[in-house]
């Protein structure tokens, strides 16, 4: 995890906003995804697209994590969205309603060839249930393929499911997805949490959304960004009994290591040294920002 990089909030921006994208420079997110898609109107696209990919080679966005979403593959924008994507080279491409192991190939050659930057990845939406049904396959396609993010609503809406606190009628879904994550080495974000008044409800699918695995959650509207950086960061409760653990492990006399009363072993002490990394790399950004 040397390389590791915080993903606790990524915002979804609407392109075809000038004043939006022009505030995200001062947002305290993890990642932006410029959109191209969803929140903008079939009228507004050519627009929107000129402004994203702007904005994305702009580097203005200081350490935030810059992704582009173009429109699925099966509609009249794609091509032309991925092509002028791939020329920005942002941090990454997020492509939604991604199916299979051979949509994924297809996108990571069609990104070769438009002789995309290598520092510019994959990042893809599981949000059908075939998807779920194949997210192995998908999420271990490729190396260029680096982020799994859900698709909850979409989800929702193929399975005639309802939108009920503790989300029972998607956590099935969630744990295929995130199976399959953890399996391929992938990172994984949550969908977005669709009412943006309900600070309790949103804090609460947070909360869920770590304690289920989830590196982050993808954002709707910036009310929401210091919420999920709490609840994706270690706490600092955490981090002590990390570096305890790590000290204790260090100072070992014997087989048998115990902190506050606890037997440590060898997966507590990965575990420990991931939260560390995670912290360390969450200061570092903050400092950047600073």
């Amino acid at each position: 995890m040397s390389d590791f990089r915080p993903r606790r909030s990524v915002l979804y921006m609407p392109s075809s906003n000038a004043r939006a994208l022009d505030k995200a420079k001062s947002l305290p997110c993890d990642g932006l995804i410029l959109d191209l898609e969803d929140a903008v109107g079939p009228d507004d696209k050519p627009a929107a697209r000129e402004a994203a990919c702007a904005a994305a080679a702009s580097g203005a966005y200081g350490g935030r994590e810059v992704t582009i979403r173009v429109n699925g593959a099966d509609t009249e924008w794609h091509a032309d969205d991925l092509a002028a994507a791939c020329a920005a080279g942002p941090d990454a491409i997020l492509v939604p309603k991604v199916d299979s192991a051979d949509a994924v190939l297809a996108l990571v050659d069609a990104m070769a060839g438009h002789d995309t930057p290598d520092h510019t990845k994959l990042w893809v939406m599981i949000e059908t249930p075939y998807a779920i049904l194949h997210a192995d396959d998908i999420a271990a396609a490729s190396d260029r393929l680096t982020v799994l993010v859900m698709g909850t609503n979409d989800l929702a809406k193929e399975l005639y499911a309802e939108h009920v606190p503790g989300r029972q009628p998607l956590l099935a879904g969630l744990g295929l997805a995130l199976l399959a994550a953890r399996a391929a080495g992938k990172v994984i974000l949550d969908g977005v949490y669709n009412d943006v008044k309900d600070e309790d409800g949103f804090l609460t699918e947070c909360r869920q959304a770590r304690e289920l695995g989830f590196d982050g959650k993808t954002l709707i509207h910036p009310g929401q960004v210091e919420g999920a950086n709490a609840a994706f960061a270690p706490s600092a409760q955490a981090v002590e009994d990390a570096r305890g653990i790590l000290r204790a492990w260090e100072d070992r006399t014997s087989g048998v290591v115990t902190y506050r009363g606890r037997m440590v072993e060898n997966l507590h002490v990965e575990s420990a040294s991931r939260t560390l990394q995670i912290h360390d790399a969450i200061q570092a950004l903050e400092a950047d920002r600073a």
